[in-house]
């Protein structure tokens, strides 16, 4: 299955990053492609102007439009996500998450912000059509401490709970895996109809030929 995770936090390192992370990584045994779009590396002006042409924000939204699952990974600031994952999201196509399953992910100081999956991220994530939104997975700051050498850990809990979530996504597997054999099949055809047959001898267009007496 094709994957792509969307990083929203403002920090190059940071609680978000490692839920990330983790997800990502309990998921590569299933992908046959995994891209990581770190939303903060992409250019400031590109992302603030919309600027569709950029070759890099144009590489990002083609691995979304690519995608059957995305996780979304959000920083919860005064019950709500980032601005920089809003500033992303922006940019998708009106039906841009269409026929995805997506996974949200945040992390927040306390148990108070989880509300803002459900009233503010989630609203959004289904406005852009997305097939289906597993259950969000969220961390409060105590359950991803920091270490000095390993930096942020996922507290056992956590990862249980990442786990539990992931295992939709792992149990449709076969199903993605006939979806992209599907379109690969599609694709194929279509290239052939459309290369031009071995022997085919050139058509020309007919003229009109008149002899003067």
């Amino acid at each position: 299955m094709k994957i792509v995770g969307i990083l929203g936090s403002p920090s190059a390192t940071s609680r978000s990053a490692a839920l990330l992370q983790h997800a990502t990584a309990s998921l590569r045994h299933v992908a046959s492609s995994l891209h990581t779009i770190s939303v903060r590396e992409l250019p400031a002006e590109a992302l603030l102007h919309a600027q569709f042409d950029h070759p890099l924000i144009r590489q990002a939204l083609n691995e979304v439009n690519e995608a059957q699952v995305v996780l979304v990974s959000t920083p919860i600031y005064k019950a709500a996500y980032s601005g920089l994952l809003k500033s992303f999201l922006d940019l998708l196509p009106q039906d841009g998450l269409r026929e995805k399953t997506v996974v949200p992910l945040a992390t927040g100081g306390s148990i108070a912000h989880l509300l803002a999956l459900d009233y503010a991220l989630k609203p959004v994530l289904s406005a852009l059509g997305a097939r289906d939104i597993l259950d969000p997975v969220f961390a409060t700051d105590p359950q991803i401490p920091k270490h000095e050498t390993e930096g942020y850990r996922l507290l056992p809990e956590v990862q249980e709970r990442v786990a539990r979530s992931l295992q939709t996504v792992i149990d449709r597997n076969d199903e993605f895996q006939r979806l992209e054999d599907a379109a690969r099949e599609r694709e194929a055809l279509l290239s052939r109809l459309q290369a031009p047959q071995a022997g085919e001898s050139t058509r020309w267009a007919p003229r009109d030929v008149r002899w003067s007496t």
